[in-house]
């Protein structure tokens, strides 16, 4: 096992001390499978950890941000803002996934590229950070590397539910409602993953995976809703 903490320190910016808690958020479970031996137990109780330290900095962050929008609106800004695919995309930049410790099989198939997982480590590292230096560096931290992204989604109306949103513009412009499918599932019972396709008419506008039928079919309707957008009436 490689684990470079002298990079991670300087991707995240911070003079940590505590390597073994930061292997600790990196460690997937299906690493432990193939490494009985392996003493630590896997990301999956930091992951819990950083979630609720997401939930509280980016819910203070918008309720200072936006003193005039109303409950609703903010929740929608928060699920936008801290939703699998937009964590990802900041795990991903910040080159998580090469520290992470997967088995043979996640990694042979895409597993530090894989939405989900990196989404996960994004609040496992969150939780770490939050046991070794506190709230106040979580806080500078969650603002520089995932709320900066704010401004453009509220101007761009991105919060908006997408599958509401394509609806509306569907129904506009060609009088149909837009009809889901389950493509594909894989994966065990309790890790499962899920391709949908949404239809208008007999015509496949677009397709989204997820962890849940639910986040699957947000994904289908907002490629739907690009394509759409740009399409003739």
């Amino acid at each position: 096992m490689s684990f470079d903490f002298q990079k991670l320190k300087k991707i995240l910016g911070a003079d940590l001390r505590q390597e073994e808690l930061f292997v600790l958020a990196f460690t997937h479970r299906s690493y432990l499978n193939e490494h009985p031996d392996y003493k630590k137990a896997s990301n999956e109780r930091l992951e819990f950890l950083g979630d609720a330290v997401l939930q509280l900095l980016s819910s203070d962050y918008l309720y200072k941000r936006y003193p005039e929008s109303p409950e609703g609106v903010l929740t929608n800004y928060r699920s936008a803002i801290v939703c699998t695919p937009s964590i990802a995309d900041e795990a991903r930049r910040l080159g998580y996934g090469e520290f992470l410790l997967l088995s043979n099989g996640e990694e042979s198939t895409g597993g530090r590229d894989r939405e989900y997982i990196l989404a996960n480590t994004f609040e496992a590292v969150l939780g770490a950070l939050y046991m070794e230096l506190g709230i106040d560096f979580c806080r500078t931290f969650v603002e520089k590397e995932l709320l900066y992204k704010v401004t453009e989604l509220v101007e761009n109306e991105e919060y908006k539910d997408a599958k509401s949103k394509f609806q509306e513009i569907a129904q506009e412009k060609m009088g149909i409602t837009p009809v889901y499918q389950v493509l594909d599932s894989w994966g065990p019972d309790h890790e499962k993953s899920f391709k949908v396709g949404v239809y208008l008419g007999d015509k496949l506008w677009g397709e989204g995976t997820g962890r849940s039928k639910q986040k699957a079919e947000q994904q289908a309707a907002l490629q739907a809703f690009d394509k759409l957008s740009v399409a003739k009436a």
